[in-house]
């Protein structure tokens, strides 16, 4: 049990961490986008870099860069954190999965329809996509927040509901916010999935070669027309989960090195005078490496460098909303729409398809979680803001309806996570419908 929940724990730290990150990117973001040097805000995003590999070369801004380069890192992390799930976390059984994936289905189509309520038809209808998706960062960071109180199974519902939701915002990107495909580039995609396939079924534990194939995916992806952070998903899907060694042949190597170890102490206690015990020392390293998979690896190390680096630059880029320059209205239905998608449409749907799979016994609440703490994270899964304002991007990236939608998103998202704050910052009530 201790082995299952520790590298919960530790990822629910690392993302609460970066809540407070994003919170500050996002906070300076709209006090520069709102201070009399705005128009630099603007420029600096829109400076173009060029990037040439092999004689051909690719020339965006550097918003696009972050936007479809750097985040394809995020969509690597976003794809390992799934595939973990479905084949040893909180996915990996129907009984425990039935819970989230029903009030993600909920959090995603309520909040949908009630965007197209509010603009059904022209340009507007195409950001339906925009409050579908939860915002695990922040979520947890809220979560936190209120300390010990929290139980830790409402943290893994809120967990593995993100999870979920962010599979069907891949699904939406790729099918619905991708461009007119190009058969060339789209044959190399295609050829770089094979590849990766093939490295997995040959048992290469190295990581090195998927992502040397990963990053020719990515370039052709992002001249077929699909969009180009789809790669990160491909990518993490075939990283292998098989390792060298099994748990019981690492305990028995240990336990002989360790042996090795302490005979070849020379009594000055200094591992640089002992030959004998360095040479232990790079077997267990050895060991310990052949016992990890390599998706667990990955995982690892890239958790650090999207949490801390690519999620708030991602924020300091694109959360920079004009409030009082005209750009953005609250009483466009644009605003409308993402607003009462994020913080109506988001609890509503997830609510009421988890008491529908709780009533028709296909799941069951989180242990020692009320209906009351259920409805709070609920308010939490309105927090979009990250896949929101990604999913804004393409949908209506160089359009006037793209600072509505990012108005839409911060309040609705501030207003879902003050909600969900209150109701969770109670004292907590014993199980039961309120």
């Amino acid at each position: 049990m201790v082995r299952i929940v520790r590298p919960f724990q530790q990822f629910a730290r690392t993302g609460a961490t970066s809540g407070v990150l994003l919170l500050v990117a996002t906070t300076v973001a709209l006090v520069w986008a709102n201070s009399p040097w705005h128009a630099s805000y603007t420029a600096v995003w829109d400076s173009p870099v060029a990037v040439a590999v092999a004689g051909r070369s690719i020339q965006l801004s550097l918003l696009a860069w972050i936007n479809d380069g750097l985040m394809a890192a995020f969509f690597l992390l976003v794809g390992l954190e799934i595939k973990r799930e479905l084949l040893a976390g909180e996915l990996a059984s129907v009984r425990q999965a039935t819970l989230p994936i029903a009030a993600a289905i909920g959090g995603m189509l309520v909040p949908a329809l009630v965007y197209l309520s509010f603009n059904p038809s022209g340009m507007a209808a195409g950001g339906w996509g925009i409050p579908m998706a939860t915002d695990i960062a922040f979520a947890l960071g809220v979560l936190s927040l209120l300390g010990p109180r929290i139980p830790l199974g409402l943290k893994v519902f809120l967990t593995a509901l993100a999870i979920v939701d962010d599979m069907g915002a891949v699904v939406v990107i790729a099918l619905f916010y991708s461009d007119t495909l190009h058969l060339g580039p789209l044959a190399v995609s295609l050829a770089c999935g094979v590849i990766l396939v093939g490295l997995n079924a040959t048992r290469i534990r190295r990581l090195l070669p998927f992502l040397a194939v990963g990053i020719v995916l990515w370039f052709a992806l992002h001249e077929s027309g699909i969009h180009a952070t789809i790669a990160g998903v491909v990518l993490a899907l075939t990283i292998p989960v098989r390792t060298r060694i099994n748990a019981e042949e690492f305990s028995s190597q240990a336990r002989d090195l360790l042996t090795e170890f302490d005979k070849a102490e020379t009594g000055d206690l200094l591992v640089i005078t002992s030959k004998g015990q360095q040479e232990a020392i790079h077997a267990l390293e050895r060991a310990s490496e052949g016992v990890q998979a390599p998706l667990l690896r990955l995982e690892h190390g890239l958790q650090p460098l999207v949490q801390y680096g690519i999620m708030p630059l991602f924020a300091f880029a694109n959360a920079g909303v004009r409030l009082g320059g005209g750009e953005a209205s609250p009483a466009v239905p644009v605003t409308l729409g993402v607003l009462f998608g994020l913080a109506l449409g988001k609890p509503l749907g997830i609510m009421l398809f988890s008491w529908l799979a709780v009533r028709l016994r296909l799941a069951a609440l989180p242990a020692e979680t009320s209906w009351r703490s259920l409805h709070g994270a609920a308010w939490l899964g309105g927090i979009g803001f990250t896949m929101s304002l990604f999913i804004a991007a393409q949908a209506f990236a160089g359009t006037p309806l793209l600072f509505p939608a990012k108005l839409g998103i911060l309040l609705g998202s501030t207003l879902a996570g003050s909600v969900g704050a209150i109701l969770l910052g109670r004292k907590r009530p014993a199980a039961g419908f309120p």
